[in-house]
């Protein structure tokens, strides 16, 4: 019998727009083709132009590197003026967070989120059709990469 995950009766998360998981901390946003498309429409952009002017490549394992957005020096996200410039177009990495595969992992890794994002444990109860949805399309993108 497979045991229930932690979130079976859901979690309760509203984004506060605080842009904490978007300022001061340096990380990676990756970016699949579906993201970029947007992006682009959003700006509009060439891919060329978009990616020399956004994005950077991450070294990964086996000498390939993925596409992420770039930080700036004080490890903004790019894209960060006051709030989110690309709101409406933003990568499935931002509009998934808080479920992401890592955090709802457990009950401590939920908790150890809650820590830096003050939207986790307010507002609306999400469901487990919902958050298993979040997780699954974050395991599922086809982030891109290069050799």
């Amino acid at each position: 019998m497979k045991e229930r995950p932690f979130y079976a009766e859901g979690l309760a998360f509203s984004c506060e727009r605080c842009s904490a998981c978007c300022r001061h901390e340096p990380g990676y946003v990756f970016l699949s083709k579906n993201d970029v498309d947007s992006l682009l429409i959003a700006l509009a952009m060439r891919y060329t132009e978009f990616v020399e002017t956004y994005c950077r490549w991450i070294p990964v394992d086996g000498g390939r590197a993925r596409l992420a957005l770039k930080e700036k020096s004080n490890f903004d996200c790019v894209f960060w003026q006051g709030g989110c410039s690309v709101y409406g177009a933003r990568p499935l990495q931002c509009r998934t967070f808080p479920f992401w595969p890592a955090v709802i992992q457990s009950q401590e890794t939920w908790n150890q989120a809650a820590r830096t994002c003050p939207g986790i444990g307010k507002g609306e109860r999400r469901g487990l059709d919902f958050i298993a949805s979040c997780a699954d399309q974050m395991n599922k993108a086809r982030i891109i990469a290069k050799s």
